[in-house]
């Protein structure tokens, strides 16, 4: 092999013009590759890895999961699988290769779209670190992580992260919220070897902190001194009186209250009978109150006195306290009042970035979605509002029966009355001298002795007053 200074000029040059473009190159390339280690969008095939499970089947309450994109997708061909059938418990798995997050990160995601107004429900995942007899998997099967939304009525809309630690489950103690929308939102789980984790909704970041102190798994760190007390030296006055101002000369003279100098006396005063008149008081400008000396900044000042926090004696790190056990399945297990939530996207990785990149790639359509989700609005709210006319038009119809029943039915009972007692009151002890329909304004009438005022109805809507009079 030739050496380097033996060669030609233009030789030593392309060499390393190469070498600086081979630089360039690896400066850009991650020294470790994300691995993927599980990921669904739950295309053709899917069933071949999940499960569905038997669970509650022989009790009449298991749910069916259907493959479909939705009601409203940005993409009919991208399905993911819908919970159908109200009032039902949904469970399904999918065994994944056995992976660890120790010393490495984990990062959980999918989709999830609550078509239904799902009232009272679960939208969440697990992951399953023991055995799992997947047409057996329900909600008995201990899990290592759980996480995603879990709404029921208006009050609780809450997205939920427990974490298992030694066969106990712990909840993470903030009070996170889920979306409630009948859109596509995506739900990202991050947790690193440090122990501090992040949780986004929508690849924008929802919270974040440490298994260390948003779990109660560990007692704390630091805990306070509850023996301690406020030293006698210690000064927390921030401000103090000046010792070097003095209080002005006649200070104490000046009056609270002055004459009013514009006051005059009344044209109508006499002093004989009123006294001596004296103009009326009022407040003295020129006082200012009992003298105070000025605050000047206390130069002793320490600050608040605050309980000093010292190390916990019960405290014993765990270095380990972030990795799960060893995760072997995926799964799905909720229970809905209304059925219809589309899960989708799901993928397990160590990459927060290729997370990332998936709902930035998905959400390319998102106004599809969007527009689609506004015009199934618009069907809707006519549908609804056809059908609530066709129930005030029955109604109506309705009424107008019961109506006309009713009028039939009276008006065939007054005749009758009239028709059976028609002989009592025509009788040969009486005669019928005149009749008043009630239309008529009042009158007042001067009876006989022993006539009789009749009343009797001959139609639905008049009524017909007869004096009879003795015969003879």
């Amino acid at each position: 092999m030739a050496k380097l200074s033996s060669l030609p000029s233009h030789i030593k040059l392309q060499l390393l013009v190469r070498f600086f473009l081979l630089v360039q190159i690896f400066s850009h390339v991650s020294p470790t590759l994300a691995e993927i280690i599980f990921e669904e969008r739950f295309d053709d095939g899917w069933q071949s890895r999940w499960v569905k499970s038997d669970w509650k089947r022989s009790e009449g309450k298991a749910g069916s999961f259907k493959h479909t994109a939705g009601n409203w997708a940005a993409d009919p061909d991208d399905k993911g699988i819908q919970t159908s059938t109200d009032a039902r418990h949904f469970a399904i798995s999918a065994k994944i290769p056995e992976f660890s997050n120790k010393n490495r990160t984990l990062v959980l995601q999918y989709s999830i779209k609550f078509e239904q107004d799902i009232e009272c429900g679960g939208g969440y995942i697990k992951l399953l670190s023991a055995y799992v007899n997947q047409k057996k998997f329900g909600g008995d099967a201990p899990y290592s992580l759980m996480f995603g939304p879990d709404i029921c009525g208006t009050d609780k809309k809450k997205l939920h992260l427990i974490l298992a630690y030694q066969g106990q489950n712990y909840p993470l103690k903030k009070d996170l919220q889920c979306e409630t929308d009948k859109l596509t939102h995506f739900y990202t789980f991050i947790l690193r070897p440090d122990a501090t984790y992040s949780i986004l909704v929508d690849n924008r970041e929802r919270d974040s902190g440490s298994m260390y102190t948003d779990f109660d798994i560990l007692p704390p760190r630091k805990i306070k001194q509850v023996d301690a007390k406020k030293p006698k030296d210690w000064d927390d006055r921030e401000y103090i009186e000046d010792p070097q101002d003095v209080k002005p000369e006649g200070y104490d003279a000046i009056p609270a209250e002055i004459p009013d100098p514009n006051a005059k006396e009344p044209d109508n005063w006499d002093e004989d009978e009123d006294g001596i008149w004296k103009p009326p008081k009022i407040p003295n400008p020129a006082y200012k109150g009992p003298w105070k000396r000025k605050k000047i900044k206390n130069p002793n000042y320490k600050g608040k006195w605050k309980i000093p926090w010292i190390d916990n004696p019960e405290f014993e790190d765990d270095p380990d306290l972030y990795v799960l056990k060893p995760i072997k399945y995926i799964g799905i297990e909720v229970w809905q009042v209304k059925a219809g939530s589309v899960y989708d996207n799901i993928l397990i990785c160590d990459d927060p970035d290729y997370a990332k990149e998936v709902v930035t790639d998905i959400f390319a359509n998102r106004e599809i979605e969007k527009e689609a989700f506004e015009e199934a609005e618009k069907v809707r709210r006519a549908k609804e509002e056809e059908e609530a006319q066709r129930a005030r038009e029955e109604g109506e119809r309705r009424r107008r029966e019961r109506d006309n029943h009713r009028g039939s039915r009276y008006q065939h009972r007054s005749s009758n009355r009239y028709r059976k007692h028609r002989r009592d009151y025509l009788d040969d002890d009486y005669h019928v001298t005149s009749f008043f329909p009630f239309f008529l304004p009042p009158i007042l009438l001067v009876i006989p002795r022993g006539t009789k005022l009749c009343i009797y109805s001959i139609g639905e809507n008049v009524i017909c007053v007869y004096l009879c009079v003795p015969a003879g």
